[in-house]
């Protein structure tokens, strides 16, 4: 057997024994009560992540882009115009998927590394009308974090739908659905919730639900949520197959979720990502997104002189950590290492000791224990 190396990319997050105990479980039937169990648990817990007492869960065999799909398939109409806040690459599959299905739409973008401020949107929405409003909360390509409370509170007087993409943030970054007044929290299964990937996860609040069911109809078979809504109901019912192992392993995700507690997560999301960076800071590293927006999920971390991206991130590889390249325009530049989902101290840990150690391989100089130390102060703070 290979060596199990540690993944820190922006999704998948590694998973825990727990969760892959669940998922090796035998598979059962799509409609018998063991699925209907885990089923309906999932949906009782994923309301209680992102904090919303009233909202309607849909979990449904697919990824993350599926989610962004059927969010907007099931809110915008013919007829309406949809504003996408788009601060990288993900904002921008959102507007190709409004371009695929002709849906009318305007793009707000801000350059690479930092998030459109309400200001901007506020701006916006005194020049048009929409009657959808999307937003990434975190882009996994530039690492910024996205402004969703104030987002909410400008919009608050529109009248639009406001869907949130949690793909990279469902889990490990707070979205108050009711607080805040969302209306669809999109997300999948792959990146905070720690599951491993092959769902595509929403909840849509009592308003966005009944702007569907104002819809004489949608584009979509599959993607049409009211097909779907007696199913999550009960799950003795059926439309289409879903993929039972894996609803059996989310279910096991939430629970220890739900074990942890919501605000202890986030609070863990936060003091690890603040030790990874002092980590990478102290060995030479700077960083991508402008610190005004930096999410708690995952760094993009900018080379110091020097360093070449493919040997570094093979070395770190051979010494046990698997993290990603850089996007469009930023790749070659960075590399990008998430830090979500179940992740723990000792991993935090074991991953600035292979950065020094990688970069000591490749002839750099480094001062034996500075990450290590960087880190212990953060997380014995």
């Amino acid at each position: 057997m290979p060596q199990e190396k540690l993944l820190l990319i922006p999704g998948p997050s590694p998973v825990v024994p727990r969760i892959l105990d669940a998922l090796a479980l035998p598979t059962v039937s799509h409609v018998g009560p063991d699925m209907g169990r885990d089923l309906k648990e999932s949906c009782e817990n994923l309301k209680r992540i992102v904090l919303s007492a009233e909202g309607e869960p849909f979990i449904v065999a697919g990824a993350g882009t599926l989610s962004m799909e059927m969010a907007l398939l099931n809110t915008a109409g013919p007829n309406d115009r949809v504003l996408v806040l788009s601060q990288g690459y993900f904002g921008d599959r959102m507007a190709q998927i409004c371009q695929a299905f002709g849906i009318g739409h305007d793009v707000l973008e801000c350059e690479w590394g930092r998030a459109v401020t309400p200001r901007e949107l506020d701006r916006r929405l005194k020049t048009a009308n929409y009657n959808v409003v999307v937003c990434t909360h975190v882009d996994t390509a530039t690492g910024a974090c996205a402004p969703v409370e104030e987002y909410s509170q400008v919009l608050e007087k529109t009248g639009s739908i406001f869907i949130v993409d949690g793909v990279c943030a469902t889990g490990g970054v707070a979205e108050r659905m009711d607080a805040w007044g969302l209306d669809v929290v999109l997300t999948a299964a792959q990146k905070c919730l720690g599951t491993p990937p092959g769902l595509a996860i929403l909840v849509f609040s009592e308003r966005a639900m009944e702007k569907r069911r104002g819809l004489a109809a949608v584009p979509a078979y599959y993607s049409d949520l009211l097909r779907w809504l007696p199913i999550m109901h009960d799950p003795s019912k059926y439309f289409s197959t879903p993929c039972v192992n894996e609803i059996r392993a989310f279910a096991e995700a939430t629970r220890i979720i739900i074990e942890e507690g919501i605000e202890e997560r986030f609070e863990r999301h936060d003091l690890f990502a603040a030790a990874i960076r002092a980590g990478l800071a102290a060995l030479g590293f700077s960083f991508f997104t402008d610190p005004r927006f930096e999410a708690s999920t995952l760094s993009v971390v900018r080379y110091p002189d020097g360093v070449e991206d493919k040997a570094f991130r093979a070395g770190l590889n051979a010494n046990g950590v698997v993290v990603a390249g850089g996007l469009g325009p930023t790749a070659g530049r960075v590399f990008r290492m998430g830090h979500m989902g179940n992740l723990t101290s000792a991993q935090v840990r074991f991953a600035i000791e292979a950065v020094e150690k990688t970069l000591a391989g490749l002839g750099r100089t480094v001062a034996p224990g500075a990450g290590s130390a960087a880190v212990d102060d953060i997380l014995t703070a």
